[in-house]
């Protein structure tokens, strides 16, 4: 029962940091300092990403690249911003869903453990109820034996000798 509502609710999370991101992306662009930091975030992962698209088609990677215009930074970093919001919002609900199942396989490990100790103790106990049954009836058989009962009291692991005809 509690793993549909954890996958529901995990769901809703998610759906939910999407507007959040989106609220996020307007403030960022908003506040001047932050605007600064986030075109300046734009314009490097501009020229990351032209280098590695550079070097991944063979071509020239030691060109000049031209920095975006102050807006299309502004929006590239306010996706960005988002999507890592929305990215950090599911990873956290998979490591939280991770975790979740590693606790519920260590509770059911421990109790495989318990039950293989309880029949080991159960093995043991037996163990030593069968050697004091062997120990009673052999004082039987010693006690029937000095008294002549020889024949009552004969073990099946014993085999019967054979009498010639």
């Amino acid at each position: 029962m509690i793993l549909p509502v954890a996958k529901l609710g995990t769901l809703l999370l998610k759906t939910m940091s999407k507007p959040i991101a989106s609220r996020l992306k307007t403030e960022a662009s908003r506040h001047p300092k932050f605007r600064q930091l986030i075109i300046n975030l734009a314009q490097a992962n501009h020229r990351i990403s032209t280098n590695i698209q550079r070097r991944v088609y063979g071509h020239a990677t030691n060109v000049e690249i031209r920095p975006l215009n102050e807006e299309k930074a502004v929006q590239a970093a306010a996706d960005l911003i988002g999507e890592l919001f929305v990215f950090s919002v599911a990873g956290a609900a998979v490591i939280f869903e991770v975790q979740r199942s590693a606790r519920s396989e260590a509770r059911k490990e421990e109790a495989r453990k318990n039950e293989i100790e309880a029949i080991r103790q159960k093995e043991d106990q037996l163990a030593e109820e069968i050697l004091t049954m062997k120990q009673k009836l052999s004082e039987l058989e010693r006690l029937a034996n000095s008294r002549g009962l020889s024949g009552l009291f004969r073990s099946s692991s014993v085999p019967d000798q054979i009498k010639p005809t």
